[in-house]
Parts: structure tokens; sequence; C-alpha cells
């Protein structure tokens, strides 16, 4: 389970639920975890930073702004590594308290404690990871280097206490003799599997590898997602002429100005890319060179042999994975991660994803060949390549649904499908209005502030807005929480909802696709999940959940997106307020299915990469020169590899892998399955009613990871998961 032991490592790891949809292609990143590992203790050079801490840094005591919200307007640069250092000091007095205690353990004297401990460092670093996705800089980018080998030996500290571990596990073992409540019990039993998970068990000599291992791993993870977000930036597509640009709407092109003007190009355009293999600007431009220019871009991160080059990375990463592993009585990796999801193992996974397979590439190669008839069609003489499918895509979808998604836009602006959408759809199902709290400060002049509100009035909690891309942001959607709720805490939740938007030139109103307003549902729904969060430990608060499981809200969430009473409220014109009409609305829905099997072919290729790079033995991972090779063959032996169809992310961009989803990017599909099956019980059972958002508020969203993820899913839908309705959604058949 993906359930951080302190409250601390749930702040400075766990950079919460990421959007990817498989059936959209937004650009939807998870670098979910700046994963942390171990090195030697603090050594007496960091010591200066703890002496500097004072009244004077924000993070000195507990924020007094509404529902301890963070002082944005008051936190610098040269706050965090002070903070962070004491905070680490602190913590660890605290621990060792609580581990030198010679009184027998008690939940009282080990457990309540351990959760309420390294209160400093966890404000500190919620917000210094937060911003280190939200809105980075280069003193940002050199901290998270230097601090993140500091934070896996500070956590090594703890987790592989001896001592600390020898209270756990007489709790542990006594549980039968004590009569606790059910949350209290799990707290017992997770935190002896996360001591066990992170080697409590080991030898001292094994803890010693174990402890390089992971110092090696913090390094080379945040290496490797500093290169990602770079390269990014560095390998922006530079265009001469307006001309270049025909297909791109006005404002697009005015938007590429700004973009090259930010950059000191006076006169030419700018394409920024984003983190998936696809691009947006494909689906549009007619100039085929520009767009074959744009994708081998794309496909070329990571690759190109200077200062970004991810591949030796990559492979030691696996490699160092594959040997921790085995320390710790795995085959490898897969089997280690996938051993604490809903999953349990490897070979579920692999029945899950190939079984998929097969039906999705069909699907795609009859796509294929639509789109070749419309080449030959319009008298191309070239064969569809990777950078034509999304332009001619949008033809077949305008001949065969007579519209395309530039019809939408008109009706998509951003505000009112947040309010008139996301938000209309959160009061009809569970009775929350919204407020904006513009007296609360932010850390960016384009983020809003939201105060949430129950039914009947009281306050639940506050939900930042952060919807536009920016050169010093990730790319991706995701949620965070800078206070997750804990009733312990007496903690109401502030979380955040990130997405990448272009922003428009000044004036100009913000018009979505329909990829970006399925996101921002998808993301709303991460959102609920930490703002309806009701329980009692922070370590279980919100999307403290299985990997595979996190997923599953958010993508309920996402059927108000084209519910009819939530549509026609939000879709109107956003010069004439004219509602979509009816009959555009048809032609979208009844193209729901319209291209899933190319958006399922490039899902499954990344996931069967990512499998594939960790259920290797440490012995069969390749050096950097092989892992093309590798990277084809793997796609070649598991029946996925296209041409046409590149995988969503290639394995040296692949930010969720490095990340919290290494051996878990399965875990959208795992967790659609759940997702079609919900929302096929709402349909059966009313749909927007607020009788069925209490009970799905009630029996899920509210519990985080205070039960087993499969016991609350069951809880709630009275039945196990049915794999079927994910197979209509997405128009598979399976023979």
């Amino acid at each position: 389970m993906k359930r951080p032991l302190l409250t601390l490592i749930a702040a400075s790891l766990t950079l919460a639920a990421c959007s990817d949809q498989t059936n959209t292609q937004s650009d939807t990143n998870a670098e979910a975890d700046p994963v942390v590992s171990e090195t030697a203790p603090l050594s007496e050079e960091t010591t200066p930073a703890v002496d500097e801490f004072g009244p004077s840094n924000p993070f000195y005591t507990e924020s007094n702004l509404y529902l301890k919200y963070p002082p944005f307007d008051k936190i610098e640069n040269r706050h965090y590594e002070p903070a962070m250092m004491a905070g680490m000091a602190q913590q660890i007095a605290e621990i060792e308290a609580i581990a030198s205690n010679t009184e027998a353990p008690t939940i009282e004297n080990t457990l309540i404690p351990m959760e309420k401990s390294g209160s400093i460092l966890n404000r500190a670093s919620r917000v210094f990871f937060a911003l280190a996705s939200a809105d980075t800089n280069d003193d940002i980018e050199a901290l998270r280097a230097s601090i993140a080998p500091k934070l896996s030996a500070h956590y090594d500290e703890i987790l592989l206490n001896a001592d600390l571990f020898a209270r756990v596990k007489a709790l542990h073992d006594g549980l039968a003799d004590m009569r606790l409540d059910a949350e209290t019990t799990r707290l017992v039993k997770e935190t002896y599997k996360d001591f066990v998970r992170a080697g409590a068990e080991l030898s001292a000599e094994d803890k010693e590898k174990l402890k390089a291992m992971n110092a090696k791993l913090a390094t080379l993870q945040t290496q490797f997602t500093q290169n990602v977000l770079k390269e990014k930036n560095d390998k922006a597509i530079v265009v001469d002429s307006a001309e270049e640009l025909a297909g791109l709407s006005e404002t697009q092109i005015a938007s590429a100005a700004e973009a090259a003007k930010s950059r000191d190009l006076e006169g030419k355009y700018v394409l920024p890319l984003l983190n998936t293999s696809g691009q947006p600007s494909l689906s549009s431009l007619t100039n085929r060179d520009l767009r074959e220019r744009i994708h081998k871009a794309s496909l070329s991160r990571g690759l190109s042999g200077g200062e970004f080059d991810n591949r030796e990375i990559l492979t030691k990463v696996a490699k160092i994975r594959a040997e921790r592993a085995q320390l710790m009585g795995f085959d490898h990796h897969a089997a280690y991660s996938l051993s604490n999801q809903t999953a349990q193992t490897a070979d579920a996974v692999n029945t899950r994803l190939a079984t998929l397979a097969p039906a999705a590439v069909a699907n795609a190669k009859a796509e294929a060949t639509d789109l070749q008839k419309m080449i030959e069609t319009e008298g191309g003489d070239f064969q569809l390549a990777s950078w034509d499918w999304d332009f001619y895509t949008e033809k077949v979808r305008a001949d065969k649904f007579n519209f395309d998604e530039s019809q939408l836009k008109p009706y998509l602006e951003m505000e009112n499908v947040l309010v008139n959408g996301v938000f209309f759809a959160a009061e009809k199902v569970f009775g929350l209005t919204f407020k904006k709290r513009p007296d609360l400060p932010v850390y960016h002049p384009d983020v809003k502030v939201w105060e949430v509100f129950e039914a009947d009035g009281s306050s639940l909690g506050l939900f930042i807005e952060d919807f536009y891309a920016r050169e010093s942001k990730r790319g991706g959607a995701w949620m965070n929480a800078y206070v997750p709720q804990s009733n312990l805490l007496k903690n109401q939740p502030v979380v955040a909802n990130h997405l990448n938007v272009p922003k428009p030139p000044a004036g100009e109103p913000t018009l979505l696709t329909w990829d970006e307003v399925t996101t921002m549902f998808h993301e709303f729904g991460h959102a609920l999940h930490g703002l309806f969060s009701d329980v009692n430990y922070p370590s279980f608060s919100g999307t403290s959940v299985p990997r595979d499981f996190v997923e599953y809200p958010s993508q309920v969430n996402e059927m108000w997106a084209d519910w009819p009473a939530v549509l026609a409220n939000y879709a109107k014109h956003h010069e004439t307020g004219e509602a979509m009409p009816r009959e555009l609305l048809d032609k979208v829905l009844a193209s729901s299915k319209f291209n899933q099997g190319f958006a399922t072919t490039e899902y499954l290729a990344a996931s069967l990469l990512d499998q594939a790079w960790h259920q290797l033995k440490p012995e069969e991972v390749p050096s950097a020169d092989g892992l093309l090779e590798f990277e084809r063959n793997a796609l070649e032996t598991a029946g996925v590899a296209m041409d046409e169809i590149p995988p969503r992310y290639r394995s040296t961009y692949f930010s969720h892998i490095i990340g919290g989803y290494s051996a878990g990017y399965y875990s959208y599909i795992w967790s659609e399955v759940l997702d079609a099956d919900s929302v096929k019980w709402f349909k059966e059972n009313g749909g927007m009613t607020r009788e069925n958002g209490e009970h799905f508020r009630k029996t899920l969203l509210s519990r985080g990871g205070a039960e087993d993820a499969m016991t609350i899913f069951r809880n709630f839908r009275g039945a196990e998961p049915d794999i079927q309705p994910l197979l209509e959604r997405r128009g598979l058949s399976i023979n």
C-alpha cells in the first residue's frame, strides 16, 4: 500500500495523485514522488543551516492563516533549507524519545507521537516539493538535488531504528490482546509493514547496503526528473513564420508569438513541448514537415547524447532497484512494489495488460486503415506516420461525426467550466458550494483560492486552483495537499489542483479542449478525495491509498463532464452565452469510443515498458547503449509495437516510473475497471442524486487509507468489480 509511515514522509514524498487519463490525450505526468533515499548521517557542513533557523522563518511555527494555509507571501527560497534541516533534527529527537522510552509500548506512547512527529519538516517540505513542481526556479532545483540524499538519510534513521521497530513489532505481535478500533488496528498493521518493507528486519550489513542503494537512487531520480523538465523547455520548437503555423487558431498563433518574445526571439514563434510523446499542435498543423519536426523532437528527449541524456541514469536506476528488491527477498522491483498494491503480483498485472492488448491493437490497426484511406482520398501519396495520426484523426472524426474538436472550444471557457461545470456537479452530487478567497496569499498571480462549504454552510476546506502552463511548472496535471485532513491533528484539508492549460494573450478568453475539460473534472475528483477525508491519523489522509486505487475516485468524477445536466449548465458560447447545440452534444457523446484503439494502445505500450524495466533481475538490465533495443524488443514481445503509435511516454522521459509510479503505471487501467463499474452503479441507481453522492462519500471518499482499498470498494459497490463496463466504454471486445 502506498501509505507513508509518518506525517513527514507523507509531506515530503507524496506529491499526490496525478491524472493520466488513458481515454484522452491530455498531457498528465506523474512525477509523483520526489523520491528520496538514504545516505550517511548529516555532516557538520550542514549544521549551520540549522543554526539559521528562527522565529523569522515562516515555517518556524504553524501558520496562523485560515485552516493553516501556507503563508506564501512570506516564504522565500532561503527559508526552505534551514527549516528542513531543523525539522529533521527536531524529528530525530522526537523519534529517539519514543524509541528510548523504558515503558512498555502502547498506542499512546509510540504510534500517536510518531504520527505527530516532524511538524516543522512537514510544513516546509510540503510547500517546498509542491512548488518544486508548480513554480520552480534555479535555487529550488539546486536545493532539491542537494536535499534529497539528506532526507533519505533521515528517513532511514527512522525506519531502520532497531529500538523503534522493536516497539512497533511488540504492538503488532500483541494486537490480539488489545481492544482497538478498526482504524487504529490498521495503523498498527500498516506501520509494522512499512518498517519491514523499509528493511527493518535486515542484518546490519544489509542495512548499510540498502542505505547506499537508496542514497544513489535519490540522486539519480532527481537528476532524471530535472533533465526531463529542462529538456522539455530546451527543445521547444522555434518557427520562423506564421504561415508555417497554418491550422492553428489566431489565439494559438498569438500565444506562440508571446512564447517566442519571452525567449527574446521577437518575430518568431515558439511551440512548447508537453510531457507526452504526442503534442497538441499535431492535430491542427497542416504543415506535415513541421508536424514531423515537432514529433521527432518530442520522441528524442533524453536520447540526445547531451547534458539531458537520461539513458545511463535510467539503466542505473533500474539496476539498483533490481538489486534492492533482491536484497529485500523479491525476484525483482515489480514484485516488491506490487506486493503493496491491490494487484499484489506481477502476474496479475501482466495478465490484465495482456488481456487488453490484442483488442486494443486490433482496433488501432483498423483506425490506421481509416486514416490511410483519408490520406489517399485527399490525394496524399505517403504512408501514415506517427506525426500524421492526430491530424488525420480529426479529419476522420469530422467525416464520421460531422464535427471536429475546434467546434467545441468556443463553448468551453475555462472559468465557466470550473464554476458551472466542476463546481456545479459537486453541488448537485455532494451539496458543496464555493467562494473565492482573494484575501489568502498565493505563490503566483495565476493562482486562485476557493473556500469549500458543506450543504449546511460549515467550512469543509480550501481549494487552490493553478491551471495555466509556465516554464517554471512541470508538465501534466496533479493534485496535492498542503494540509492533509486529520482529526488527531485537528486539520481541515487544504488541497490544490494543477493543470497545464496554455495561457492566451492578455484579454483573450481561455478556451479548453475536451481533453482539458475532462482533466479538470478528473483532478477535482482527487481534490474531493482529499477534501472529504475523515480519518484520525494523518498517515491515512485523503489520497494515501495504493497507487492502483488512487486514480479510481478521480476517474469516476470524469463522468460528470458529459452528464447532460452538467454539460448543459457550462457548455455555453463564451461570447453569446448560447448553449452548445444539442446536435453537437450528441456528436460528442456518439464519438466517445472514437480513436480508443490508439488511446488504449499508446497507454498499454507505456505500461508494458514500465513492467519490462521493473521485472528485470540486476544482470538483465541493459546498458545505456542498449536501451533503445531493449525498449523495441519489449514492445514487440508484448505485441504492441506500432510505428504509427509510439508509447505515451518513452523510457527516457517517463517521469512516472522514476517517481511514485515505478512498476505502477498500469494503475490507470486497473483503476478504470473500478471506475467504469462505479459509473454503471450511479446510472443504475438514479445518476446525479444527493443520495448517491452521500453513499459514495461515506463509504469511499471519506475513508482515505483507513481501510483496505478493495474492502472500501466493495462497501460502496456491494459487489466485486466487473471488467465488462470498461470494455464497453472503450469499444473493446475480447474473444
